[in-house]
């Protein structure tokens, strides 16, 4: 999914995103708002993953929906 498209629906998948971590909370998933870049970076501070495998996790995300 291209990245206006997951910018223009974030509302809705904000909850499938809290689905999938829910360590991370609203206010992760308000600022983040369909920038990848800083949902990787959010998924390494709360669950102390590696760069390469954050990015691996929201590129599955992505290639899910």
């Amino acid at each position: 999914m291209n990245a206006d498209v997951i910018k223009g629906k974030w509302k809705q998948l904000s909850g499938r995103i809290q689905e999938r971590w829910g360590n991370l909370t609203n206010d992760d998933i308000d600022v983040v708002e369909g920038h990848s870049e800083y949902l990787a970076g959010k998924l390494q501070e709360r669950y102390g993953w590696t760069k390469e495998k954050a990015q691996d996790e929201v590129r599955d995300f992505s290639s899910k929906l």
